[in-house]
């Protein structure tokens, strides 16, 4: 049996596929083929899977809406599991003047913020514009326009790389700039349970419209990207240092430091994950060459390059 059959015979036929190319999964539109690609519909069925690779020791990488990815041009030697448009259950529970929201992993973030801020609850403002999935959100405490999701976080389901779920509070998550204890010990998000206080529903609904237009104005939209390419460096911002270095519109083939917002780095037609990778070295090496500051990827990097 292939492993995409002995898989079949793990998640459901219906949910796998056999070389699926991975640019049609990531913000970035770039990326070769998974071996296989799964697509879990429930909860229990990606638990099902990951244990069954850890059992195989069959290399695997799970992915909300591939927002912040990178995938080599060779694609993954593997098996790549795919929460979004699958884990997106969400319950609300309002008591007087609060709103307890549990949702799945793989619900986008920007759709459940504008559901909370549409209802009138203040403090997920800042999370209308981001691209990714809750459970992606919630690894790499996702943030912009002053706001992160260890902010609004009660507590999260999760399985550990020893296939143990652990039901985990808040403050156990050891939440920091764009870093949480899930990502440093490689869990995997299965659900959240958020809180929210009711807010001046005029006043929220004027700061997701001025959020929107300032993102609209100020990113680069209109080409596909991972997003933030690079972390803000202590006391800078990536940004304003790139564009310092003189590198907006710098590119390697169609990968280029957008013209807009330098902080981005775009597929400006058929960029390869080669000529971003590149790109990015040269960009940090650039940058610390004028200003001695490094630039650490945002972006996550997997498969063969």
């Amino acid at each position: 049996m292939t492993l995409a059959e002995q898989l079949r015979a793990v998640v459901g036929r219906a949910q796998v596929c056999e070389n699926e190319p991975m640019k049609n999964h990531t913000t970035f539109r770039i990326g070769g083929p998974a071996d296989v690609f799964v697509s879990p519909e429930t909860e229990e069925s990606l638990i099902c899977g990951l244990k069954w690779c850890r059992e195989q020791n069959i290399p695997f990488y799970v992915i909300g809406n591939g927002s912040n990815l990178l995938v080599g041009d060779k694609g993954f030697r593997g098996v790549i599991f795919r929460v979004c448009k699958n884990l997106e259950d969400v319950e609300v529970r309002e008591e007087a003047e609060e709103v307890y929201v549990r949702a799945g992993a793989g619900v986008m973030l920007a759709k459940l913020a504008k559901r909370i801020s549409a209802g009138g609850y203040a403090g997920f403002e800042f999370a209308t514009g981001i691209p990714g999935t809750l459970g992606g959100a919630v690894t790499m405490n996702a943030g912009a326009y002053g706001g992160e999701m260890k902010q609004v976080i009660l507590s999260i389901r999760a399985v550990n790389m020893a296939g143990d779920i652990l039901e985990l509070p808040a403050e156990a998550l050891d939440m920091g700039y764009r870093t949480s204890r899930v990502q440093k010990e490689q869990m995997i998000v299965l659900s959240a349970v958020l809180k929210f206080s009711r807010g001046d529903a005029a006043k929220i609904s004027e700061r997701v419209e001025e959020l929107t237009r300032q993102r609209k104005e100020k990113q680069p939209l209109e080409y596909p990207s991972a997003g933030s390419t690079f972390k803000r460096p202590e006391g800078y911002f990536a940004g304003k240092l790139i564009q310092d270095a003189g590198l907006k519109g710098y590119r390697v083939g169609d990968a280029m430091v957008s013209e807009k917002h330098s902080g981005f780095v775009i597929n400006a037609g058929t960029a390869t994950a080669s000529e971003v990778r590149q790109l990015m070295t040269d960009v940090d090496t650039m940058v610390y060459d004028k200003f001695g500051v490094h630039l650490e990827p945002e972006v996550r990097l997997i498969g063969e390059f």
